[in-house]
C-alpha cells in the first residue's frame, strides 16, 4: 500500500501545529517553508484537515492553521483518514467467481478468505494508528531529538506564528 505524499505532509504539519502556543496560527507559507514543500500542493493537504475538522483556519495577516483538538485527542488515524478517506485499503472484487472449475450453481457463504486476511490486516493497521496520538509523538521526539533542535524548531515556529 502506498499512501499519498499528502499523508506525510499532513502528519508533519499537525506535529508542528501541536506545539503552537494557545490562540496562535501558522500560515501555509510558513509550513511549506519549514518542510521544503510547494505551498500550492501543501494547501490541499491542509484543506483536507480543515474539512475533517482537525484544524481551525483563519484568514488575514496573522492567519493560518492551528489544531482544532488537543494533541492528546488527535490520533494518527484521524489525520490519515482526513487525507486518504476511511475506505478499506483492499477491495475484493470476487474474482474467485471467475474460476472456470467452479460449478455454475456454486454459492459462496462467506467472504473470500483472501479478503478476510486483507481486511484483518487493514484493521490492525488502523488500530495501530488509532493508538498513537500527537501527544505520544511529542513525548517520543522529546526523548529522541537533541534539545537544541527542539528549541530551534520552537523558536522558528513561534517567530512566524500569527
Amino acid at each position: 500500500m502506498i499512501l499519498k505524499s499528502q499523508v506525510e505532509w499532513a502528519l508533519h504539519c499537525c506535529a508542528i501545529l501541536a506545539g503552537l502556543p494557545e490562540g496562535r496560527y501558522l500560515s501555509t507559507k510558513a509550513l511549506a517553508e519549514f518542510h521544503g514543500l510547494p505551498k500550492e500542493y501543501l494547501s490541499k493537504a491542509l484543506q483536507s484537515l480543515s474539512q475533517a475538522g482537525l484544524v481551525h483556519t483563519t484568514l488575514g495577516p496573522s492567519g493560518g492553521y492551528r489544531l482544532a483538538r488537543s494533541p492528546e485527542e488527535l490520533t494518527f488515524l484521524d489525520i490519515v483518514e482526513a487525507v486518504e478517506g476511511k475506505t478499506r485499503t483492499f477491495v475484493c472484487n470476487e474474482i474467485r467467481a471467475n474460476n472456470p472449475c467452479r460449478p455454475k450453481d456454486h454459492c459462496d457463504t462467506a467472504p473470500c478468505a483472501i479478503a478476510r486476511v486483507m481486511w484483518d490486516a487493514d484493521k490492525a493497521w488502523r488500530d495501530t494508528l488509532r493508538g498513537v496520538t500527537l501527544a505520544d509523538l511529542a513525548r517520543t521526539l522529546l526523548q529522541e531529538l537533541p534539545p537544541e533542535l527542539l528549541n530551534g524548531t520552537r523558536e522558528w515556529v513561534e517567530g512566524r506564528a500569527g
